[in-house]
């Protein structure tokens, strides 16, 4: 009955978006953005730029989804992946109300609901390492045949065919502006360093910069690019580091899940106890909530170590 009641219940919803022509992915990208709008009181803004006012959790993990996507260049995936947290926010909950567990439907609707902002998270890092060791190979190529030749855009030219994607093409857009749009290095220098987030890059492209003004200063760019062969070095033992604990988590995290099964088999009384008591259904709340808690802290403990200037 529950069941017929939940599938009547979200037909009634799929008919009022059809009836009123709302778009769902404009209906979750407008809730979004109620949820994380800022205060228009003069007296909050100088707050929040003082940093005397903290944002709500929420609040903050859709600033930094919005920030990862925007680095990632995945900006325009923002309305999707709010309206794929807006959907497993009712299939969590949907799944705690078939359940019958009152205590669970806060916990599984707002854990479900974090699910895509964890993906995101977990991709950015892989995005970044991808980028830090591209980085390394194109930034050691491009400083040997500078050292060489002394001439940055010559050595970009002769290094831009052992390049790969992303950083090949923001080199290839450093030529074509030197070439077509303006021959001024140091503009290009300057228009080149923020299109890609990682602070040795921007210290690389300034130092190059200030190399076409005084070349004696062309013997710091091997030490920066050094940095990013440490921080592979760095990131790799932490890697390794963390795997063991993370393994754990993942481990324990299944063993708890799959004692409710276990209990079914074994003994009926316990599971019946388990599920259809008060006493066990908050149990089963907290320990979801335990699981989603320590997978949020697993998430942001495993993150790779950035340089920062």
């Amino acid at each position: 009955m529950t069941f017929i009641q939940l599938t009547a219940c979200t037909g009634f919803i799929a008919g009022c978006f059809i009836l009123f022509g709302i778009s769902p992915i404009e209906f979750a990208d407008g809730l979004f953005s109620f949820l994380t709008r800022h205060s228009v009181t003069i007296r909050d803004e100088i707050n929040e730029a003082a940093g005397r006012k903290r944002l709500s959790f929420l609040q903050r993990e859709i600033k930094e989804m919005q920030e990862i996507l925007s680095v990632t260049g995945r900006s325009s995936r923002f309305s999707a992946i709010c309206l794929i947290s807006l959907l497993l926010f009712a299939a969590g909950a949907g799944i705690a109300i078939i359940l019958q567990n009152i205590f669970l439907i806060p916990v599984l609707a707002v854990g479900f609901m974090f699910i895509p902002f964890w993906y995101v998270r977990l991709t950015s890092t892989n995005y970044k390492k991808s980028i830090a060791a591209e980085l390394e190979t194109a930034l050691s190529i491009i400083t040997t045949a500078y050292l060489r030749n002394e001439d940055i855009f010559t050595a970009v030219e002769e290094s831009i065919g052992y390049l790969n994607p992303p950083v090949r093409s923001i080199f290839e857009s450093f030529l074509t502006q030197i070439r077509l749009v303006n021959p001024d290095i140091d503009a290009a220098l300057k228009a080149m360093s923020p299109k890609i987030e990682n602070n040795v890059f921007h210290e690389w492209c300034d130092a190059v910069s200030s190399c076409q003004y005084d070349r004696s200063l062309k013997t710091t760019l091997t030490p920066i690019v050094t940095k990013l062969s440490d921080m592979r070095i760095v990131n790799a033992e932490l890697e390794y580091l963390v795997l063991e604990p993370r393994n754990e988590f993942i481990t324990m995290a299944l063993l708890v899940i799959g004692n409710i099964p276990v209990t079914y088999l074994l003994n009926r009384s316990w599971f019946n106890t388990l599920m259809n008591t008060t006493i066990g259904q908050l149990v089963l709340a907290v320990c979801a909530a335990a699981i989603f808690i320590s997978a949020s802290f697993v998430i942001k403990l495993t993150k790779p170590i950035e340089y920062r200037r």
